[in-house]
């Protein structure tokens, strides 16, 4: 059986690699600075950002395995489960880490705008791939943040300070985020061509009559993506959510079985719907207009 570290809070990780305590609710680490540093499986009750600047193989996130590329980022939240099983020996690795506990944002504005960092549920291969200058501004905000917490007690302005800091590292990483996103390569995966394929073929093989309508979880487990990664993509990519676009194309579908003569508690069978109201809904709020009215006005229009 594994061992996992449980990291209840910050200093839990920091005493197990040997790296100086801070501050109660934050932690900065400089890998490069250790010299008993030991590989661990987390278990996080905490927040945590790390910059690998070297590569790390098999790393896990949940029940998965993955390689960590060099001047990359991995960021964690409360509740995951992440790192390298402790073999015993003592490593010698390079980067940084940032942990911080959801205590240190009460009553600021971050505590209420943490939801927007889908990031931190993001997989291990969908880390954040950072060139030097990218890197460079993160390490800064790190080194500003651990400046600001050493050898000083805490005044009134410390925690608004360096949360102000996270605040503007996690804002970098979403910028970055949306750059790599739109990089060129990323579009050219062809991954609305076979998100719409994947849709289709929900259908084709009959997994509505089990499993209900789709779900961007199932769609995203499909295409290797994590739910988060993946809904964050189709939006850059389409300008809109990938909850839409499921939602668009059950609703033309909709209108072809409504158009080929299926009643609506048909349809709603075919498609997936535990009840013809709740389709009716959907479809009129979609269309303006009623299913049963939707579908005599294009018999009518079509059988003039």
């Amino acid at each position: 059986m594994e061992k996992i570290l449980k990291v209840h809070s910050v200093n839990d990780y920091a005493d197990y690699i040997g790296a100086p305590r801070l501050h109660p609710l934050v932690s900065v680490i400089h890998y490069d600075e250790l010299e008993h540093c030991r590989h661990s499986l987390n278990n996080y009750d905490v927040y945590g950002i790390f910059i690998a600047d070297e590569m790390l193989e098999s790393l896990t996130y949940g029940r998965i395995n993955y390689d960590l590329n060099r001047h990359a980022i991995m960021c964690v939240a409360p509740g995951q489960i992440g790192g390298k099983t402790d073999t015993g020996e003592e490593i010698h690795t390079k980067g940084w880490a940032l942990l911080f506990d959801p205590d240190l944002l009460h009553g600021t504005i971050l505590e209420t705008e943490m939801h927007r960092y889908s990031f931190f549920s993001y997989n291990i291969n969908e880390a954040l791939s950072l060139n030097d200058e990218q890197r460079q501004s993160i390490v800064t905000l790190l080194e500003l943040i651990r400046q600001e917490l050493a050898g000083k007690d805490e005044d009134a302005h410390t925690r608004r300070i360096v949360a102000a800091h996270i605040s503007v590292i996690l804002e970098l990483i979403g910028r970055y985020y949306t750059a790599q996103m739109a990089m060129p390569q990323r579009n050219s995966a062809d991954i609305l061509t076979r998100f719409e394929n994947l849709l289709r073929q929900y259908y084709d093989n009959r997994l509505q009559e089990q499993h209900g309508l789709p779900t961007v979880k199932y769609c995203a487990r499909e295409l290797f993506l994590s739910p988060n990664y993946f809904g964050d993509l189709v939006k850059q990519i389409t300008g809109d959510s990938a909850t839409n676009t499921i939602r668009r194309f059950i609703m033309q579908r909709a209108s072809t079985l409504l158009i080929a003569g299926h009643n609506v508690t048909e349809t709603a069978d075919l498609l997936g719907f535990e009840y013809p109201q709740h389709f009716t809904r959907q479809f009129k709020k979609h269309f303006g207009q009623t299913p049963s009215a939707y579908q005599k006005r294009r018999i009518r229009r079509d059988n003039p």
